[in-house]
């Protein structure tokens, strides 16, 4: 069995805040989630960032700062990945009349703009959202054009950053194939399949093998999906050949009405893998596998 590693996303974006205690919205809980994921096994940990009054979705670039230096002044080996997803809000003011867009839930700014916490703190890598789709409910579509996703990642290859493409449909592969083919992001390439967001690539199997039968060969692949179905991922994704994520920005539960951490999470994913006869791989060997320059 080949090895493997464990990304945990610690919080998202999403509305989890008020139906669990557990996900952390203040950096400083974030940085403590990120350490305790570590410890449990997770290689790579994704990082957004709240607002930490409010618990609402931000994009502060001080609370990223406080993250990132708990995290790397703590003993604990991780590999940072920051979302570079955030700032590509768009709300529509409603069908009828969609101009002016819905001011309060409409956050929407430059390529250069969404990228000031990475090239500020220089993660080892950041995400690339390769694609513009409705999102959840209501009128809001995550933004992301072929034009706006050049820029970015030009920008995130000139920093030395690794882009960690997250692909939510086939048709977000070929976007990510073409940024790749035009050369503003370089070999080794990783991608991260998102499976069950509404209104992307849903999380029955055969979706999900459509999905990795059009990553190339020579791309690095992990894949999750949403909920209850967060945990079978974690085999699925190994036996189809990738990587596993878990973590609170995707799942609340460890099992039935039992809320989990996102320690509790990373460890069960461990032994699902490690039961499975796979070795979990640590952060210095995913370094050198992806060749990511820590700072």
């Amino acid at each position: 069995m080949p090895d493997v590693f464990i990304t945990c996303a610690v919080t998202g974006a999403g509305n989890t805040v008020g139906k669990s205690d557990k996900v952390p919205y203040v950096p400083a809980d974030i940085a403590r989630n990120v350490i305790e994921a570590a410890q449990a096994g997770a290689a790579i940990c994704h990082i957004h960032v709240r607002d930490p009054i409010t618990g609402d979705p931000g994009r502060d670039t001080e609370c990223y700062r406080e993250v990132v230096e708990r995290v790397r002044a703590s003993s604990t080996d991780v590999v940072v990945n920051l979302t570079a997803g955030m700032g590509g809000d768009f709300v529509i003011g409603s069908v009828e009349q969609p101009l002016p867009p819905d001011a309060a839930g409409t956050d929407l700014v430059g390529a250069t703009e969404r990228l000031t916490h990475v090239r500020e703190l220089l993660p080892e890598i950041c995400t690339l959202d390769c694609g513009t789709m409705n999102f959840g409910e209501g009128n809001y579509v995550a933004t992301n054009t072929h034009d706006t996703l050049m820029e970015m990642a030009r920008q995130v290859q000139q920093l030395g950053v690794r882009p960690e493409i997250e692909a939510f449909d086939t048709g977000q592969l070929w976007e990510a194939k073409s940024l790749v083919d035009i050369g503003v992001i370089e070999a080794p390439v990783m991608v991260q399949l998102c499976m069950g967001v509404r209104w992307g690539a849903p999380p029955d199997l055969n979706t999900f093998m459509a999905m990795v039968n059009n990553v190339p060969d020579d791309w690095t692949f992990s894949a999750f999906a949403l909920g209850r179905d967060q945990l079978p991922y974690v085999a699925l994704a190994a036996i189809a050949g990738g990587n596993a994520r878990v973590g609170l920005e995707d799942n609340l539960f460890l099992d039935r009405g039992q809320m989990a951490s996102n320690a509790e999470l990373t460890a069960r994913a461990k032994q699902i893998l490690e039961s499975m006869n796979y070795r979990v791989m640590g952060p210095q060997e995913v370094r050198d596998m992806l060749e990511l320059k820590q700072r």
